[in-house]
Parts: C-alpha cells; sequence; structure tokens
C-alpha cells in the first residue's frame, strides 16, 4: 500500500470510528495536545526564514550585533563558574551549564544568530532555486556574521582591557580562549560540523517545544559546550580575548579556528536541512494534501504555527 494510501485509509478511520469527544470544547483540547507534525515545522521555519529575508540590512545588523554581545554571557558564565569550582575531574560538567546562558538570551532575546540562519533562511532557497533568493541569503549571511562577530569583539576587548575581574576569573578567560585554539584544521572542521548541526536541530525543535523550549536550548547548547564543538560566534568571543591580549595573532584566528569553524557550522546546519527538513518534508510531496485535509477538518481555524522569530 502506498503512502498516500495509507494516509486516506487512516483519515477514513478516524473520521468512521465513533469517539469520546461530544462537544467542540473537548475536541479543542485534544488538538491542543496533539504534537505538531514536521510539515508544520517545516512550513513555520521556512516562513520565518521569509520574514528574515525581507528584513533590511540595518534591522538585521542591530539584532546580530545584539546576538554577539549576548553569546559574551556565555563566555563569561562559565568563565565565572571556572573560577569558582575546585579544579576537580568533574568540575567541567558543571562550569560547562554557563555556555548555554547566552544562547538563552540570543533565543528568547529574538535575536540574530548566524548559525541559526544555516537552516532558517535554507529553506525558503530550496523551494526557490533561483539568483535572487541565493543572493539575498548571502546578504543576510553577511550582515549578520559580520554584526554577530562586531559584538563579540566589542564583549572580549571590554572583558580583556577593563579590570573588572579577579585574576582567578581572568584565568580562566584564557584557558577558554586556549582550548578553541591548538588543534588541527580538521579537528577544528569536524567539531564544527558537530556544533552547526546541533544549532540547527535546536531551531528544528523550537516551533513543536512550547514549553520546553528553554529546556531545549539548554540541552543542545550544552552539549556543544561540553563536547568542545567550535561554534564560530561563541568560540570567537573566546578567542578574541586572546588576540586584544596579543596572545594570538589575526593570522591565527582566520587559519586556526575562523575559516574551518565557519565551513564546519555551514555544512552542519545545511547537512540538517537536507538530510531531515527538506528530504523529508518535501520529499514527500504530501503537504497540500495534508494542509487541505487539516482545513476541511478544523474548518480553516487552526492556523496558528508557534514560531521562533529572530
Amino acid at each position: 500500500m502506498g503512502a498516500n494510501q495509507a494516509n486516506r485509509t487512516a483519515r477514513e478511520a478516524n473520521e468512521e470510528t465513533p469517539g469520546v469527544i461530544s462537544t467542540p470544547d473537548e475536541e479543542k483540547r485534544v488538538e491542543e495536545r496533539v504534537a505538531i507534525n514536521a510539515h508544520v515545522v517545516y512550513e513555520a521555519i521556512r516562513r520565518e526564514g521569509e520574514e528574515e529575508l525581507s528584513r533590511s540590512n540595518s534591522a538585521l545588523a542591530w539584532s546580530a550585533l545584539a546576538a554577539g554581545l549576548s553569546m559574551g554571557i556565555s563566555f563569561l558564565a562559565e568563565a565565572l563558574l571556572r573560577a569558582h569550582l575546585p579544579d576537580q575531574p568533574w568540575a567541567p560538567l558543571l562550569s560547562r551549564t554557563g555556555y548555554a546562558v547566552g544562547f538563552l538570551a540570543v533565543v528568547l532575546g529574538r535575536q540574530q544568530l548566524f548559525t541559526e540562519n544555516t537552516l532558517t533562511v535554507i529553506l525558503p532557497l530550496m523551494q526557490r532555486a533561483n539568483v535572487t533568493t541565493f543572493l539575498n541569503v548571502l546578504r543576510l549571511w553577511t550582515v549578520v556574521l559580520f554584526a554577530n562577530l562586531l559584538g563579540t569583539y566589542l564583549f572580549a576587548a571590554c572583558v580583556a582591557k577593563v579590570a573588572l575581574f579577579d585574576p582567578k576569573v581572568v584565568q580562566a578567560f584564557t584557558d577558554i580562549g586556549v582550548a578553541h585554539m591548538g588543534v588541527s584544521f580538521s579537528v577544528a572542521f569536524v567539531r564544527a560540523i558537530f556544533a552547526g548541526w546541533l544549532i540547527a536541530l535546536m531551531v528544528w525543535l523550537l516551533p513543536g517545544a512550547d514549553s520546553s523550549r528553554v529546556s531545549i536550548v539548554i540541552i543542545l547548547t550544552y552539549l556543544i559546550g561540553l563536547g568542545g564543538f567550535n561554534h564560530i560566534v561563541a568560540g570567537s568571543t573566546t578567542v578574541f580575548f586572546l588576540l586584544v591580549n596579543h596572545s594570538v595573532s589575526w593570522t591565527q584566528y582566520l587559519s586556526g579556528f575562523f575559516v574551518p569553524t565557519l565551513l564546519g557550522n555551514i555544512i552542519g546546519g545545511l547537512t540538517l536541512v537536507s538530510a531531515l527538513a527538506h528530504a523529508q518534508v518535501v520529499g514527500g510531496r504530501q503537504v497540500p494534501e495534508l494542509y487541505n485535509s487539516n482545513a476541511k477538518r478544523t474548518g480553516g481555524k487552526k492556523r496558528e504555527i508557534l514560531m521562533t522569530k529572530r
């Protein structure tokens, strides 16, 4: 039996089988508790991507600058925890929780983060593969990435040049930055793929998360921090701290961190788009049928989609 026939059979069975729901209020409560499917998640993210692509450069830049500054909070929180925890093997399990704080600020503050846009704005491009959309995606990526990195540089320069913290915290800043350097190009690249994939996965999960959004952000970004996976924005904050203190050069930053991390993050995000989002949903070619069927059953009223606008 084909997939379309199976779906029709299931719908007919649901319509013909008598249920225990007898009032519109009960029906509404059931619908509220039914998990949204992949098609709804895909469409929510695609519409968000369309909206982001329509925003002006200035709007994107200010939001991305705020995100870059917010990501500095991850650096600060992790360093503070690291400085005040005892030097024990289990200490990183706790100190790396600070890594999630900046991501929480970005997601809940609806700010523009480059790695989220490796999924969000690519869905419109894959549905409308033309030069105009491609150039628009490149425009958004360039503006957001530049503003993100400017925000992280300003934060790193502040904590490096202004005597705000005691020597233990400053040493923690340095240790965190050093951990992002000193590995081969291939290792940094593979680590960045994992980070890009986890961030894109977070974006994919958020539309249906409802009250679990905070937990999803914390769990997935904590994994990035705990695994030492390279994130182009969060990691740049730590390396910029070393750069401002003249512990590394711009050449070392670009070749040892920026290039492999940027490429890996992009590939990690695009892999999720092609392997999970686009292939799973659009590959089945069932979106119009499912949408029309749902519209008939609900009278066109159930149109709300939980969106995570940045």
